[in-house]
């Protein structure tokens, strides 16, 4: 670890003195980095590993989500007073609505692939480990209250829409298969031509 040599010195603008230096370890920034780096593949390489079993159910799970999929006493609700432009009721009226949906209890209601890009969203608060979702359009708090919901359900949509691959179609799959086969074809093929071309090497130093 490298160390800063710093002289013991009441003024700055005079001579270094003989005497005490003073020994402060200085941490590389890279040690951090490589520590997200490694967390972050790691996270990737556990939704690489999703089965297609997962992936299949996951599709089935994203294909049947609704509004009402999440269920809504999992979630706290809370006001506040709301600002900007919207008349006299601004600044005067807890209008403005949260919606805070906990990780733990919303996690084990969506497929293990959606679990990593959720908790990497905006809208997470790191602290209490929660969704926190925001609005204030409306002066009216029901309508603020609906509009929170619908902003979680999207959310979840568009992170299902992203994180779960379509499903590979048979045309797909055989194409994939018939380049497969071409390349080992390929392979063998300069394979055995290199294999002869030693042998006839070998055979000229006989002779």
């Amino acid at each position: 670890m490298a160390t800063a040599l710093l002289h013991n010195s009441p003024r700055s603008l005079c001579p270094p003195r003989r005497g005490l230096l003073l020994l402060i370890p200085l941490v590389s920034p890279t040690i951090a980095t490589r520590t997200f780096a490694f967390r972050r593949s790691a996270a990737t390489r556990d939704d690489d590993h999703a089965s297609e079993d997962d992936l299949s159910a996951a599709r089935q799970w994203l294909a049947s989500f609704s509004s009402k999929s999440i269920p809504r006493d999992i979630c706290e609700i809370s006001f506040s007073r709301s600002g900007g432009p919207g008349g006299q009721n601004v600044n005067k009226v807890n209008s403005k609505a949260t919606l805070r949906v906990p990780l733990d209890a919303l996690l084990p209601l969506v497929p293990r692939v959606l679990h990593s890009p959720l908790q990497a969203t905006h809208y997470i608060a790191p602290r209490t480990r929660s969704l926190v979702i925001q609005s204030e359009e409306s002066r009216k708090r029901t309508e603020n209250v609906e509009s929170c919901y619908d902003k979680l359900h999207q959310l979840i949509k568009r992170t299902g829409m992203d994180a779960i691959p379509g499903e590979t179609s048979q045309e797909q799959k055989d194409r994939v298969h018939k380049l497969q086969k071409a390349a080992n074809e390929s392979r063998i093929k300069t394979k055995k031509f290199l294999s002869s071309k030693k042998s006839s090497r070998r055979g000229s130093r006989d002779d």
